[in-house]
């Protein structure tokens, strides 16, 4: 039976122009392979419009987009608002293909659970404490998994101590990254070499974010990125990818802008040590926080040293190309996490019928006055 997935990308992100590229990608894809899909775009300003003619990212330039029909979600169904009774499609699994964001930070995942709606991508827990680079970092500390050594910075100790705040960077040492807490992509990412580039840096952290985070910069380093698949609690590891940069971090730029010129090797040339190091703190997050579908870590190694880096719960191209280069092999995997996901099993609710009764008691009911 042909089953109707509802792709959502856009949304309020730094990153939404590169979840187009990512959603449209996802809806030819899974189009071509049978698939009744329908393509849901986020506005910048809110909402939800439903693109079911949309073909490329071209129509999502300029104020295209407009014409497609808005809609929210009503149950399983795609509804005008106008005629909220009346589905215009039916959800029987949705992807989410929004990178950064609400999209990424658990909020699109909990609103698509509220409604019923399942989804192959990872639930609200684990992309709200991965999307906060902050509150990552004590989830990995809890799971004895080593992070780069950081301190975290909110916008209003900044603007009420910045003496102080410098102060707690010189143990780090220079130079140090500035990173704000709940953004992608690196944006916003700067290396600061003294007091006077830090504190430009976390102007402009602060200009995107409420919080940032200090790490220790570390001067020889390779970036390893590792991808996993879960389905019914299986993890599928992906090879190793090394990315290379010619930059002091790898930099929006180089990741899309000049994508074409970035170099990668797939698999990763590393030590067997280093790739079972890394295998195995995947496979810790992803069975600590029960990850579903399909999330991408990048690790730093530092001569003999892995680093746990970041967790991305909507990677870029859902990390489809760490398991096949081809679209075919990309298609095939993403038809993978539609099936997996449908065939998740739904757990009862369980009808305690207490208000049928008419009277409260015990320590817990409700008192007459």
């Amino acid at each position: 039976m042909k089953k109707n997935v509802a792709v959502f990308f856009g949304g309020r992100s730094n990153e939404h122009d590169v979840s187009i590229i990512t959603g449209m990608l996802a809806v030819n894809l899974l189009r071509g392979a049978g698939y009744e899909v329908m393509p849901v775009y986020l506005p910048l300003d809110g909402g939800m419009r439903a693109c079911k003619s949309a073909r490329g990212v071209e129509e999502f330039r300029g104020s295209v987009w407009k014409q497609f029909d808005e809609v929210i979600l009503y149950g399983n169904a795609l509804v005008s608002p106008k005629r909220p009774k009346k589905a215009k499609f039916t959800i029987d699994c949705a992807l989410n293909c929004c990178h950064g964001g609400q999209g990424e930070d658990g909020t699109l995942a909990a609103l698509l659970n509220w409604n019923g709606v399942l989804s192959a991508s990872p639930e609200m827990p684990v992309s709200a404490i991965f999307m906060d680079k902050s509150l990552s970092k004590i989830a990995l500390r809890g799971l004895d998994i080593p992070v780069v050594e950081d301190f975290t910075v909110t916008e209003r100790e900044w603007t009420e101590d910045k003496e102080g705040v410098i102060k707690r960077a010189e143990p780090l040492g220079y130079p140090v990254i500035v990173k704000p807490s709940a953004l992608g992509s690196s944006i916003g990412i700067r290396v600061a070499k003294n007091e006077e580039e830090l504190a430009a840096a976390f102007e402009l952290a602060f200009s995107l974010d409420g919080s940032a985070l200090v790490e220790k910069y570390l001067e020889e380093k390779r970036d390893i990125n590792c991808a996993a698949c879960i389905i019914g609690g299986k993890i599928e590891l992906s090879p190793l990818e090394e990315v290379f940069s010619s930059e002091e971090i790898l930099s929006f730029r180089e990741k899309y802008e000049d994508a074409g010129e970035r170099t990668s090797r797939i698999p990763a040339d590393v030590p067997d040590a280093i790739r079972e190091e890394i295998d195995c703190y995947m496979k810790r997050v992803c069975a600590a926080f029960r990850v579903k579908g399909v999330v991408r870590a990048d690790f730093l190694v530092s001569g003999e040293e892995v680093y746990f880096n970041e967790l991305n719960t909507v990677p870029g191209s859902l990390a489809s190309y760490l398991y096949g280069e081809s679209l075919t092999e990309g298609r095939d995997f993403l038809v993978k996490l539609i099936e997996g996901a449908t065939k998740q099993e739904e757990k009862k609710i369980v009808q305690t019928d207490l208000l049928s009764g008419g009277v409260f008691g015990g320590s817990k009911g409700c008192k007459r006055r």
